[in-house]
């Protein structure tokens, strides 16, 4: 009796960690959201953006963001002032116009061909929001609107 017991208790533990390690298994390789490849849900002027978050970020988190959380994704158009590159080796593009308190910061994707772009230049980005602008009391600066797995649609 105690045999059938501990065989039944040991099948239904292998049991257990097979069906938990194949679920972890599906959820770890699931696809990735191609944001590239999905239609803009917003197209705006990178001010026009930031003006949003400044104004009110409660009612701007609502528009952009779903009910996970997830970004919505957006097509920015803006003037080139800034091009740099960050820790990860990517190449991030500030669209701001003289004068703007913020910009929208865009981490472009390794894939995007960013050498033909130059400050002035007047560009269209495609990305998903990670954060909205804001400003910063402490420091007395405005933060940028950042967009992350960016795009460029058109220049």
């Amino acid at each position: 009796m105690k045999k059938k017991i501990l065989k039944w208790g040991l099948i239904i533990v292998i049991g257990g960690l097979l069906i938990g390690g194949g679920i972890t298994l599906y959820m770890f390789n699931q696809p990735h959201r191609d944001v590239q490849a999905t239609t803009a849900d917003y197209k705006m002027n990178a001010n026009q953006l930031v003006n949003e978050y400044l104004a009110n970020v409660q009612a701007s988190n609502e528009k952009y963001l779903d009910e996970e959380g997830e970004s919505k994704i957006i097509e920015v158009t803006g003037t080139v002032s800034e091009i740099s590159v960050d820790l990860n080796n990517k190449t991030v593009i500030l669209l701001k116009a003289d004068g703007d308190k913020a910009g929208v910061s865009c981490t472009l994707l390794e894939t995007t061909n960013s050498k033909n772009i130059n400050l002035g230049d007047v560009v269209t980005i495609k990305g998903v929001i990670r954060a909205g602008a804001g400003y910063d009391e402490d420091l007395g600066l405005y933060e940028d609107v950042i967009i992350e797995k960016g795009d460029i649609i058109k220049q």
